[in-house]
């Protein structure tokens, strides 16, 4: 059989269609655009900005933010497209399978789970880390960090992490949501992103104040920035890569936040739970899209006016939990403020976890009724109609890596994996409107030659933009997927019964 065989369009509408043994549609565009929101805005906007900044673009972190978006631009006008097109939960793997056959939807779908599941992780970390933070560092060191991390105090005692407990907690409690149901988590979700958008807004606010003008110059990290080591001599930020200064540190940067976007195209997981969806897809990916790119440009200049980026280098010291650092530090008198947003941060995390959760369990959903994966992964529970086995395979994988894996690994496998999507997703328009240029296309992105290529080009680049071990451990994840489609996947495929 061969390695490019592709699922029917017709065949693919009528599973969408089939609202008595699948998935209950019952998500507005208001609900879609909220999650889309409640996904975007999270540890990419509260964590990654710092981490780009002081990692890579400095003050410029404002034009890592706007070449992310503008990828994420192109990307998404395709993701619209697809999505109102065929309407069917499993997101970019559903749409490869249609257009590029069943080895890149394979190829994709295995991807997305470092997208959404290793997200889910990065920001249960995240989530851990500001708990923390409210709580004064009532939590030990050992138990809600990584074993794989450690610090040296002030006192020269070295202190190692032994598990991220916090971290458990928040995915054992997210998961048992969604099992209840997608309407409760929407309801759930749209509550939390209001509260959330409503804290950026006023640390925008009372942030612009506080900004000082040296803060922004240089602008762009200068080429020769010597390395920064910690209290033991361990180097925490080396500049000396073409991507950690200047423009090439703009580029860089664009890599570490391109995983504060990688909501809008949760929602396409959703599709096949939408009332409307040819027409309530694309107000959902490119509403929420729109919204939280000109809330990240506004939040990186303040952010990096009101703290210098050099306070952003050292995890320990302002990386971990920046914006109640920024505040507590440099704004005073507004102390309620860094503590409100903590909380407000808090239940934001609570939000993406959640929506990357949905994502990754309906993304499995597809895969499972296509054969690909064990069939456990598309049960749906009798009276809740989710797919409940796999939110609790989900849990203990992605349970796993938060406990045991450090933040900034995960976040940037998980960037890989999104940008990866999204080329596909590019690719695949172009295919589409070539192969099937009289298909009906409810919403049409626009010049598609150049809007296709463009977005493909740069997520391309960004993801050359990633770091060589992130690379590397990204092309080792993906070897394990061809391994597993081979020995798995291409012999229980439900192709190879028709």
């Amino acid at each position: 059989m061969s390695l490019f065989r592709k699922k029917s369009l017709e065949g693919i509408m009528a599973q969408a269609a089939d609202n008595e043994k699948g998935l209950k549609r019952t998500l507005g565009a208001g609900n879609l655009v909220a999650l889309g929101i409640g996904a975007i805005i999270g540890a990419g906007l509260f964590v990654r900005t710092a981490a780009a900044a002081g990692q890579a673009a400095g003050p410029a972190v404002t034009l890592s933010f706007i070449l992310a978006a503008v990828g994420c631009a192109f990307a998404g006008l395709c993701y619209a497209e697809f999505a109102a097109m065929i309407p069917i939960s499993g997101s970019a793997y559903a749409y490869s399978y249609v257009t590029m056959g069943e080895l890149v939807a394979w190829i994709i779908g295995w991807a997305l789970i470092m997208e959404y599941a290793l997200g889910a992780a990065t920001v249960s970390i995240a989530w851990s880390e500001y708990l923390n933070k409210l709580l004064g560092g009532a939590v030990p060191y050992e138990w809600c960090h990584s074993p794989f991390e450690s610090f040296t105090d002030t006192l020269g005692v070295m202190h190692s992490g032994i598990i991220n407990a916090p971290a458990l907690v928040i995915l054992l409690l997210i998961t048992l949501l969604l099992i209840k149901g997608t309407q409760e988590s929407a309801i759930f979700n749209a509550i939390i992103v209001f509260v959330k958008v409503a804290i950026v807004l006023i640390f925008i606010a009372i942030g612009w104040q506080f900004i000082k003008p040296e803060n922004h110059d240089p602008y762009f990290i200068p080429a020769g920035t010597a390395a920064v080591k910690d209290a033991a001599g361990k180097v925490i930020a080396d500049y000396s890569g073409w991507n950690k200064h200047g423009w090439g540190g703009v580029l860089g940067g664009a890599a570490i936040v391109f995983f504060a976007f990688i909501g809008f195209d949760a929602v396409s997981t959703a599709a096949q739970e939408a009332k409307n969806p040819k027409r309530d897809m694309p107000i959902g990916i490119l509403g929420s899209l729109a919204v939280c790119t000109v809330l990240y440009i506004l939040f990186g200049h303040v952010l990096t006016g009101v703290a210098n980026w050099k306070d952003f280098v050292d995890p320990e010291k302002g990386r971990e939990a920046s914006v109640a650092y920024a505040i507590s530090t440099y704004m005073t008198g507004y102390g309620w403020l860094a503590k409100a947003v903590t909380i407000a941060i808090l239940a934001g995390f609570s939000s993406v976890i959640l929506v990357m959760l949905m994502g990754q369990s309906r993304v499995f959903y597809s895969m499972s009724n296509d054969g690909l994966i064990p069939k456990a992964f598309g049960d749906l529970h009798p009276k809740f109609k989710t797919p409940y086995k796999a939110n609790w395979i989900l849990f203990v994988f992605v349970g796993g890596f938060a406990a045991f894996v450090p933040g900034h690994v995960a976040g940037d496998l998980t960037s890989f994996g999104t940008l990866f999507a999204f080329v596909l997703v590019c690719v695949g328009i172009w295919i589409l409107r070539v192969k099937s240029p009289n298909m009906e296309r409810p919403f049409k992105a626009p010049i598609y030659p150049v809007v296709c290529s463009l977005g493909a080009i740069i997520c391309t680049a960004m993801i050359l933009g990633l770091d060589g071990d992130t690379l590397k451990a990204a092309f080792g994840w993906m070897a394990i997927g061809l391994v597993v489609y081979f020995v798995y996947g291409k012999k229980n495929s439900k192709l190879n019964k028709l």
